[in-house]
C-alpha cells in the first residue's frame, strides 16, 4: 500500500543496496524518526529471498506468530492448559491484531517482545523457578531489542509494569527480589545490545547533544534531537514538529478496545471477578497483566494516540480473558449471550447491505465510488470514512462472506456452552478474515500506486517527478524502485 507500508519497505531496500545499516534513508534523505530493527529485518528477508513485497512482511508475519504462542505459553504456565490456550485463541483471532498487522508497522513485534519481558519477569521474581539468572538475562535481552523497535516506549511499558506489581506487592525494596533480577548485568546486557546503534548514529548525525524543546520548521538540531526529543518527549506533548499525524479521541480510544478485542471483548466484565491477590502463580499473574494493560492505557490516555498504539497491553487483555473463560461462570454466561446478540446483528446488518447493492453496477474499481477525506488518513484506519453506500457494490462477496462469518459464530453462541463457544467464535473468526481478506483485494487499487509503477516500468526510462506528497505516492517508488 501506499503510505507507511512502502516506505518501510523502500528504506529496508536502501540499506540493502547502500550497506549503510545505521542511517535510515528515504530518497536519498536521512530518516531518523524510527527505530531501526524493523527494517534490518526486513533488509534481512530481502537479502534472502528477493525484493518482493510479501517479503516485507515476514517479520511481521513471523511476530504475529510468535506473540500467539508466547500469549498462550504465558497463559498455560500460569493459569493451566485451557485458560492458557484460551488466552492464545483471543489473541490470535481477535479483530485488532488482524487488522493492525495489514500494516507494515513494528508494534506487533513489540508487543511479543513486551510480553516476553512480561513472562521473563515473573519467572525471574518466582520463588519456585529453578533458574531465574537464565529469566533475568532474558529480560534484559527483550528490553534491549524493544529500544531498537520503539525507543523509549519499548522499555517504558515492561519496567513501568514490573514496577507498579512489585509496589503493589510490597516487593519494590526487597533485596532478594532484586538479587534475582540482576539489574546490574541485565543493565550491562540492554546497553550492549541498544547503545551501539545509538552512538553510531549520533556520530553520523551531529550535532550531538543539542536537547532544545523548541521543534519549528527549518531547524535541525542533529539524530539525538531529532529521535529523542522531537519523536518521543515532544510527539508524546503532542508539541512535535511537524504535525504530521492525527490523534483518536480520547473516548474513541477507550471504547475502540471492545472492538479491537471482538468477538472476546464480550466477556471482559467477566475479569473484575477474577481473583487478584498474589497469594499463587495464577494470582500473580493476573495482577501483573492488570498492571501491564492498565499503565498501557492510562499512559495513552495522557498522550497522542493512534489506534494501534496500545497494542502492547492485548496480551494482558487476552491472559486476564483467558483466565476468565476457563473459570467460567454466570458472567462468562452473560458474555456470551452478550456475543450472541451482537454476531446475529451484525450478520443481519452484513445480509442487508448484500440485499441492497447485490443489483447495483460496479464499474471499474471502487475509487469511483468512494467519498474522499483527506483529514482523516494520518489515522491508521482514516480510509474507511470514505465508504458510501454505493461503493459496498464492490465489496459483495466480501460482505456475502463476513454474514456467513456472524452467522456461525451467531449459531454457534446460540447453541453451545463451554469450550464450545470458544471455539465456534474462533471458527467464525477465521471466516470473517477471509471476507476482510477479499475487501482489501478489493480496496488494491485504491491504496496502491502500483499499476502506475507497472505503467513506469514498461516506459522508457527517464527522470521521476512527482509533483505530490512522497507518501501518497510511495509504493510507486518501491516497485518501480526509483527516485524521485
Amino acid at each position: 500500500m501506499d503510505d507507511v507500508d512502502a516506505v518501510q519497505a523502500q528504506i529496508a531496500r536502501n540499506m540493502l543496496t547502500s550497506g549503510d545499516w545505521v542511517t535510515a534513508r528515504l530518497d536519498g534523505i536521512p530518516y531518523l524518526e524510527k527505530a531501526p530493527l524493523i527494517y534490518w529485518l526486513m533488509a534481512i528477508c530481502f537479502k534472502i529471498f528477493g525484493t518482493y513485497d510479501w517479503v516485507a512482511r515476514i517479520p511481521v508475519v513471523a511476530s504475529a506468530l510468535a506473540l500467539a504462542w508466547l500469549t498462550t505459553a504465558f497463559g498455560i504456565w500460569a493459569f493451566g492448559k485451557r485458560a492458557g490456550l484460551y488466552a492464545g485463541l483471543c489473541i490470535s483471532t481477535c479483530v485488532g491484531l488482524f487488522l493492525f498487522t495489514r500494516i507494515l508497522i513494528p508494534d506487533v513485534m513489540l508487543t511479543a517482545n513486551v510480553t516476553l519481558s512480561m513472562w521473563a519477569f515473573l519467572r525471574a521474581i518466582d520463588p519456585q523457578e529453578h533458574r531465574p539468572r537464565l529469566w533475568a538475562f532474558l529480560l534484559a535481552a527483550s528490553l534491549g531489542i524493544s529500544l531498537l523497535l520503539k525507543s523509549l516506549i519499548g522499555i517504558v511499558f515492561p519496567v513501568a509494569a514490573g514496577l507498579i506489581y512489585l509496589a503493589i506487592t510490597r516487593q519494590l525494596f526487597e533485596r532478594k527480589v532484586w538479587k534475582r533480577l540482576r539489574p546490574l548485568s541485565g543493565t550491562l546486557i540492554v546497553f550492549a545490545i541498544a547503545a551501539p546503534w545509538h552512538i553510531l548514529a549520533t556520530l553520523r548525525n551531529p550535532p550531538y547533544f543539542d536537547l532544545t524543546f523548541r521543534s519549528i520548521p527549518g531547524e535541525y538540531h542533529g539524530f539525538l534531537w531529532f529521535y529523542f526529543m522531537n519523536e518521543q518527549v515532544l510527539r508524546f506533548l503532542n508539541l512535535r514538529y511537524p504535525r504530521d499525524y492525527n490523534t483518536v479521541p480520547l473516548l474513541w480510544f477507550w471504547l475502540l478496545h471492545f472492538i479491537w478485542l471482538l468477538p472476546w471483548s464480550a466477556y471482559l466484565p467477566a475479569i473484575a471477578k477474577l481473583n487478584y491477590r498474589p497469594i499463587d502463580r495464577a494470582g500473580c499473574a493476573r495482577l501483573l497483566a492488570l498492571a501491564w494493560a492498565g499503565f498501557i492505557l492510562v499512559f495513552f490516555t495522557f498522550s497522542t494516540t493512534q489506534e494501534y498504539y496500545s497494542m502492547p497491553c492485548y496480551p494482558a487483555l487476552a491472559l486476564l480473558i483467558g483466565s476468565a473463560m476457563a473459570t467460567g461462570g454466570a458472567w462468562i454466561r452473560r458474555g456470551t449471550r452478550v456475543l450472541c446478540a451482537i454476531l446475529l446483528c451484525a450478520a443481519l446488518a452484513a445480509g442487508t447491505l448484500w440485499f441492497l447493492v447485490r443489483n447495483v453496477p460496479a464499474p471499474g474499481d471502487i475509487s469511483s465510488a468512494l467519498s474522499q477525506n483527506p483529514a482523516a488518513y494520518t489515522l491508521s484506519l482514516g480510509h474507511i470514512e470514505d465508504l458510501t453506500l454505493k461503493s459496498f457494490a464492490y465489496l459483495r462477496t466480501p460482505l456475502l462472506v463476513a454474514a456467513v462469518a456472524f452467522l456461525i459464530g451467531g449459531i454457534g453462541t446460540f447453541r453451545f456452552t463451554g469450550k464450545k463457544v470458544f471455539y465456534s467464535a474462533s471458527i467464525m473468526m477465521v471466516v470473517f478474515f477471509q471476507a476482510a481478506r477479499l475487501a482489501l483485494v478489493v480496496f488494491d487499487p485504491y491504496m496502491s500506486s502500483r499499476p502506475l509503477a507497472d505503467a513506469l516500468l514498461r516506459s522508457p526510462e527517464g527522470k521521476l517527478i512527482v509533483d505530490h506528497h512522497y507518501y501518497e505516492l510511495s509504493s510507486v517508488f518501491f516497485y518501480a524502485n526509483r527516485d524521485a
